[in-house]
């Protein structure tokens, strides 16, 4: 016997889940609890089982994974980060291939990359207009960008830099938008018909973006210089049988982790701010912690506080709602069900961290519960879990940190925005609507401010 969920009609629930999937899911939660089935992918869909429960969720993660098939979800990034990207692996070759890639991405070396994305912080923030409003949004999307092209990439300033940065926020910014997005999800769009269609554009795109970061990899592979960037380690990199990555697979790991970790970070630094501007007693809390540390990096990067604020931040509003759905292989019974092949299992992480007996009052914003306890991956999965979890989440959470401490280091701001804010659906992440702006209100150090300004 399946779950509980509405009786509505196919198209009903599908229509619902795609223009208003956050209060739709929610809806579902408050009715249904941990478990509820929908019919959301067409007509003849199989049932597509949403799971809040946090054992469910560690067991789809790892007890139950060679009894689930990830399917082909993942292909509408395909013609984005290539066909030898890491999403698109199984089995084997993505064992494989994440255990290559994970060095570069996790451990001590990240502090390496903070002094980076501290002064990039600085030298964008310097820019910005005293007293006049500002779309957070659109600035953390653009430092984000940066941190990833000189920590990722490797580039530093220069015209190759300018270039790929120009060509890649163009890029960034047109796939979030819902009518140029559909192309992906519809192979019969993607016709190259030249540079007046849409996806003869795209390619165009795709290609000049292509040529600049094949330079980079070269350039690297012959560069004797020590680098303190992501590249680098890849480039270094061996497989079990002493063979490099080849141009291709570098081209679509730096894309990948381009694409997942560019605007899901920025969105996520928004939400963060857009809680402490609400909530003023966690925001002097956090300045206080800031203030005692210094300027010290690896001290802020492991600032208890400032972790605690950005995992609340991530929790009361993931950036994705679901981690990536699992098909049912082979008949299995989970939570006190029993599910057939082909039945679509969905960890949802929207309702998992909104659930009240693993978070009391969960539409609150409460940095201290991560303070008083930890949670497990089924209870706390920004970042999904298991072998399919983010590859970059330490990566972005390190990145989330420093740019928050930097900004609040540098300067006061307020809130202006005149309209309600609300979560706004952006590609695959939800922000909020664009009606939320802030203003610098005063520089805390002005000479500073100058200095880093003119660099």
């Amino acid at each position: 016997m399946l779950p509980p969920g509405p009786s509505q009609l196919a198209l009903l629930q599908t229509l619902r889940i795609i223009t208003q999937p956050v209060s739709f899911l929610l809806s579902c939660a408050d009715r249904y609890g941990d478990w509820f089935t929908l019919r959301v992918l067409g007509p003849q869909s199989p049932p597509v089982v949403f799971v809040s429960d946090p054992e469910a969720i560690l067991a789809i993660f790892s007890s139950l994974a060679d009894q689930l098939e990830l399917g082909r979800i993942a292909d509408v990034f395909r013609p984005l980060v290539g066909n030898e990207s890491l999403i698109m692996q199984n089995g084997d070759r993505h064992r494989q291939q994440r255990q290559l890639l994970m060095p570069a991405l996790q451990g001590e070396r990240l502090f390496d990359y903070t002094p980076a994305m501290t002064a990039i912080t600085q030298a964008a923030i310097a820019q910005w207009p005293l007293g006049q409003p500002l779309d957070l949004r659109r600035q953390m999307s653009q430092i984000s960008l940066a941190v990833i092209l000189q920590v990722v990439f490797g580039l530093t300033p220069g015209p190759r830099y300018r270039d790929l940065y120009q060509r890649l926020d163009q890029l960034l910014e047109a796939i979030t938008d819902p009518l140029y997005s559909l192309q992906f999800f519809w192979p019969a769009l993607q016709q190259d018909w030249g540079n007046w269609s849409p996806w003869g554009r795209f390619c165009r795109q795709r290609e000049a973006i292509d040529a600049l970061i094949t330079a980079e990899i070269q350039e690297g592979r012959q560069s004797q210089q020590p680098r303190q960037d992501v590249l680098e380690l890849l480039l270094a990199a061996r497989d079990r049988d002493g063979n490099p990555l080849s141009d291709q697979e570098l081209r679509d790991q730096l894309m990948t982790l381009l694409l997942l970790g560019h605007e899901t970070t920025a969105s996520a630094l928004t939400w963060a701010v857009f809680w402490l501007l609400r909530h003023p007693d966690c925001l002097n809390r956090l300045q206080s912690e800031l203030v005692a540390i210094g300027d010290n990096d690896r001290a802020i990067a492991k600032a208890p506080y400032l972790d605690a604020v950005c995992r609340e931040a991530l929790r009361l509003q993931p950036i994705a709602l679901i981690a990536q759905p699992r098909r049912v292989a082979s008949p299995l019974s989970l939570g006190g069900y029993d599910f057939a092949s082909g039945t679509i299992l969905v960890p949802c992480v929207l309702t998992a961290h909104r659930r009240a007996a693993t978070y009391p009052n969960p539409d609150q914003f409460q940095p201290n519960r991560f303070l008083e306890r930890r949670f497990s991956n089924g209870e706390f999965l920004p970042f999904g879990g298991g072998q399919r979890s983010c590859i970059g989440m330490a990566l972005s959470l390190i990145e989330m940190k420093m740019v928050l401490a930097t900004l609040l280091r540098q300067c006061q701001i307020a809130e202006v925005s005149q309209r309600p804010v609300r979560p706004a659906r952006r590609g695959i992440t939800f922000v909020p609507s664009q009606d939320f702006r802030i203003q610098v209100q005063q520089w805390h150090n002005p000479s500073a401010q100058t200095a880093i300004a003119s660099v």
